[in-house]
C-alpha cells in the first residue's frame, strides 16, 4: 500500500485530495482538500463524521443548518504564517462553503456522535507556540487540539524551515490500551514555499516491517498508519503542513524513538 497520495487535478467539485478510512486502511481519519475559484459554492454532508474546515488560504462564507459564518478568512497563503479561520461542523449536519476569493480549502473528519455545535475556530482561539531548537524548529497552529471540544478530531499546522526537520524526534501513537500512547491516525498535507520545493518523510517502526521512505511534493497527503514519521525539509524550500488525528481515544499521547530522543536533551546544540 501506498502512504503517499498525490495532488490530482481538480475535479468538478474542486477535489484535489481525497483520503478516506477505506482507501487508507484505517478506521477514523478522512481527509478532502479543495481548489475552489471566487464565487464557487460547494456543500458537504457531514453523516455520521465530524468535520473541520480549515481556510488554508483564501476568503469564504460558510453556512450549516443551525450557524452562518460570513466574511471569514485572512489569509491569502498559508506561508503568511498567522493562524487560518476553521469551522468545526457536528456530525448529521448540511454545510455550504461559497469562496469569496479564490480558496484552498482542507476538510477534515472523523467519526462524530456528539451533540456540539457548530462553531467557529477564529485566529485568536488557535494556539501558538515554537517548539524545538538548533535545526529542530518549528512554529505550531493548535486547530483543534485535545483540550478543545470535539469528539474524534484532532487538528493542528506546521512550519518547518527550509534546511530544518519536524515531527522529530521521531515518535509514534500507534498503541492501544496503553498508558504511554494513544492509537492515533495522521494525515500530513504538504505545501511549500515555493511551491516546485518537496520533503523527504519517513515513515517506519522498530522492527521495519513498516520503512518507507517518501518525497511529497505541494499539495500531496502523506498518510501514517502506525510508527514514526519525520519530516526533513529541504534547502530553498520552506515546508508547511496540515496534520488530521483521530482515534478511538482523543488524546495526544506518544513516545519517542529512544535512539533519537537526546535530541530533546541540552546535550543537543542551540546554534
Amino acid at each position: 500500500m501506498s502512504f503517499l497520495a498525490k495532488a490530482q487535478q481538480p475535479d468538478a467539485s474542486g477535489r484535489i485530495q481525497h483520503v478516506t478510512p477505506e482507501s487508507a486502511g484505517w478506521r477514523y481519519v478522512g481527509f478532502d482538500a479543495y481548489l475552489l475559484k471566487k464565487g464557487d459554492t460547494l456543500r458537504l454532508s457531514s453523516g455520521n463524521k465530524e468535520l473541520c474546515l480549515v481556510l488554508v488560504a483564501g476568503l469564504a462564507s460558510v453556512k450549516t443548518r443551525h450557524a452562518e459564518f460570513p466574511g471569514i478568512g485572512k489569509r491569502m497563503s498559508p506561508f503568511e504564517r498567522v493562524p487560518p479561520y476553521s469551522v468545526y461542523v457536528p456530525h448529521d449536519d448540511e454545510v455550504e462553503i461559497v469562496a469569496d476569493s479564490d480558496l484552498e480549502l482542507a476538510v477534515c473528519n472523523a467519526p462524530g456522535q456528539g451533540n456540539l455545535p457548530a462553531r467557529l475556530i477564529a485566529p485568536a482561539d488557535v494556539g501558538v507556540e515554537h517548539r524545538g531548537k538548533g535545526r529542530n524548529q518549528r512554529l505550531v497552529h493548535n486547530i483543534l487540539p485535545d483540550d478543545k471540544p470535539a469528539d474524534s478530531l484532532l487538528v493542528v499546522e506546521v512550519y518547518t524551515n527550509e534546511g530544518d526537520t519536524s515531527s522529530y524526534p521521531s515518535h509514534k501513537h500507534d498503541q492501544e490500551n496503553s498508558e504511554n500512547e494513544t492509537y492515533l491516525e495522521e494525515t500530513y498535507y504538504h505545501r511549500f514555499d515555493p511551491e516546485q520545493g518537496f520533503a523527504m518523510q519517513r515513515v517506519y517502526t522498530d522492527d521495519r516491517s513498516l520503512d518507507e521512505c517518501m518525497a511529497p511534493y505541494n499539495r500531496d497527503v502523506v498518510t501514517v498508519p502506525r510508527g514514526y514519521h519525520p519530516v526533513a525539509t529541504l534547502a530553498g524550500y520552506n515546508n508547511y503542513y496540515l496534520n488530521v488525528m483521530a482515534g478511538p481515544v482523543r488524546l495526544w499521547k506518544f513516545t519517542w524513538e529512544k535512539d533519537h530522543a537526546w535530541v530533546n536533551s541540552d546535550n543537543y546544540p542551540r546554534g
